[in-house]
């Protein structure tokens, strides 16, 4: 029942701005944090922040001042907005919902030039 869909990776030149997208649909998403992980090839999954169901954000120490996390409660959704992106920020990105046992199939983030 639960879904969870990830969009609006691509190519980006370093330097360059991505919006990602999670639409979430099959539990009350108002009750829940959400947060967004990224995986590199060959590494772990690493968080790169979480928001509230308060709206309060957190992110890693090497995410702050260029991911942005924020959530659309209207349409189920979750974004982040991602700026001056770095080559070592290439990865598949992952919405989640901490406490249920689902994860997207995730969107690749591929910044070169």
């Amino acid at each position: 029942q639960v879904h969870l869909v990830e969009s609006g990776g691509g190519l980006v030149q370093p330097g360059g701005s991505l919006r990602l997208s999670c639409a979430a649909s099959g539990f009350t998403f108002t009750n829940y944090p959400m947060t967004w992980y990224r995986q590199a090839p060959g590494k772990e999954r690493e968080l790169v922040a979480t928001i509230l169901t308060t709206g309060r954000t957190v992110y890693a120490d090497s995410m702050k001042g260029r991911f942005t996390i924020f959530r659309d409660n209207t349409v189920n959704t979750v974004y982040l907005q991602a700026n001056n992106l770095k080559a070592e920020d290439t990865a598949v990105y992952y919405c989640h919902a901490p406490g249920l046992n689902n994860w997207g199939r995730g969107t690749q983030v591929t910044v070169s030039s």
